[in-house]
């Protein structure tokens, strides 16, 4: 598959795209209703699609569609087929929910041991998780790929930078998958506690979850003495492995046999020619329980036009820091600014005016700072009830986040 002439990839996403615009047209509701899925052709089969370059005659789904329709209303298939259910803050009041047939989770095992082979991932290997809870699907999503291939898996476990750290180092993990703010702040304590890296086994890290910035992998390479691969994927849905560096380190192959990737103009949502910067835009191609369709990700990115010296002909992906929506990257986890007001109207029963950003917090690992005004409704005769309400909306944001929070009272005219 990943050596497929350009002919016959675009033949088989044809197909593939085919069936899913089928599937989705025929059992799902949103999809049914809104009968302009082909330009020009009002209520006529979208399979009438006769090539690739058709879809972009298809409207976008957003990630509000998602939480619109909670909880199945998305879903493809029968409940009866689906083996595995996936829960992700949305940026409605209602969660991400996403389903998965045995297909689906067989595809995701397969695209996740094909980016752990591209990265030299063995049966010999200890591979170690370390991610996030919000990202506590992907840690899932890892751990059936590695085991897969026969790999050792330690899964991701809630543990401590220091506890992750020892087991790193007794457990003789040769390969680590965490993102690069963990991968950071994990090198960081390393040094502090005075552990040399050739004391450790590890031998590469598999950076997830955000962009991984030249000077980033230079600092984690140069320091632990390890090779660096990068890798992309969508945090609410549908998983990780997306897309993988190979060999040569210079952009990420797309999963095109899955995967359908478009760049668009974030503005007016016209499609750009290869090579330039804009939104990356993705349709499932092999995914039966909860199709997307020309899905905006948001996510800052260009598709590369050269040709990959390691012999794979799938197009290359470069992600950018940045994004081309106003959701904020926390350590991977994608958390949307309406997320944030909807749990501090609910903590504190009204919104007050407040400015939220991400911060790096010790060992550079980063966390969500609200930094909130200081507002007569929020007082009362004893400070220990304010410094409960903080307490509480600090917990609960970091809760239903997934990512660590820090709320700071600031003066109005500071904000």
């Amino acid at each position: 598959m990943l050596n497929l002439a350009p002919n016959e990839r675009e033949q088989l996403q044809l197909e593939r795209l085919q069936a899913t615009l089928n599937r989705a047209y025929r059992n799902v509701p949103f999809h049914q209703n809104r009968q302009n899925l082909v330009a020009g052709r009002n209520g006529k089969d979208p399979s009438a699609i006769e090539r690739v370059e058709d879809i972009a005659a298809l409207p976008f789904m957003e990630r509000k569609h998602l939480g619109e329709h909670y909880p199945y209303g998305l879903f493809a298939v029968p409940l009866k087929d689906i083996v595995r259910i996936h829960t992700a803050p949305g940026t409605t009041r209602h969660p991400t929910v996403t389903g998965y047939t045995r297909q689906d989770l067989r595809m995701w095992r397969e695209m996740v041991g094909r980016a752990f082979t591209a990265a030299g991932i063995t049966s010999e290997d200890i591979l170690q998780i370390d991610l996030d809870p919000g990202l506590a699907n992907w840690g899932r999503d890892y751990k059936d790929g590695a085991e897969s291939m026969d790999v050792a898996v330690i899964p991701n476990t809630p543990l401590s930078p220091s506890k992750q750290l020892m087991v790193l180092r007794d457990y003789k993990t040769s390969a680590l998958v965490t993102t690069p703010s963990r991968a950071i702040q994990l090198t960081d304590l390393m040094f502090k506690a005075e552990l040399n890296p050739t004391a450790l086994n590890l031998k590469r890290l598999i950076l997830v979850g955000e962009p991984l910035m030249p000077e980033v992998r230079r600092r984690l390479e140069s320091r632990l003495h390890v090779e660096t691969w990068h890798q992309f994927g969508l945090s609410e849905v549908p998983g990780p492995a997306i897309a993988f560096e190979c060999r040569d380190h210079h952009g990420l192959h797309i999963n095109e046999d899955h995967f359908l990737p478009e760049i668009v103009d974030p503005v007016s949502g016209d499609v750009l020619p290869r090579g330039e910067t804009g939104e990356l835009v993705l349709t499932t191609l092999t995914t039966r329980a909860f199709p997307l369709i020309r899905f905006r990700t948001g996510e800052k990115a260009r598709l590369m036009a050269d040709t990959c010296p390691c012999g794979t002909t799938f197009l290359k992906l470069e992600w950018f820091e940045d994004r081309t929506d106003d959701i904020l990257n926390i350590n991977g986890v994608k958390v949307h600014p309406s997320q944030i007001t909807r749990h501090i109207e609910d903590a504190l029963s009204f919104v007050p005016k407040y400015r939220a950003a991400v911060r790096e917090a010790e060992g550079e690992k980063k966390l969500l700072e609200a930094a909130i005004a200081m507002d007569d409704r929020l007082f009362s005769d004893e400070i220990k009830i304010l410094e409960k309400r903080i307490h509480q909306l600090e917990s609960s944001l970091r809760e239903n986040l997934g990512v660590p929070v820090r709320i700071r009272l600031m003066e109005t005219s500071l904000l």
